[in-house]
């Protein structure tokens, strides 16, 4: 009875989803709430940022972004 409890704490509850599939959650959830990897518009005032980036620079740091979502999901 005590290796069964011992075997139930050590397996991840099922939750039907991949570790990939939760990153990418978690990436979609950052970059629209943040603006991730767009880059500003141009505006008046103080700006310490790049304008617009293109679309192959917002594609690099969405996949940046991804594959920290991944790491922070295996430590």
């Amino acid at each position: 009875m005590a290796e069964e409890g011992a075997k139930l704490a050590e397996t991840p509850p099922a939750t039907g989803r991949s570790k990939d599939e939760v990153a990418l959650e978690m990436m979609k959830f950052i970059a629209v709430t943040t603006s991730y990897g767009k880059g500003t518009p141009g505006s008046a005032g103080f700006s310490g940022s790049k304008a617009a980036r293109t679309p192959e620079e917002h594609a690099d740091a969405l996949l940046q972004l991804f594959d920290r979502c991944r790491s922070a999901l295996k430590a």
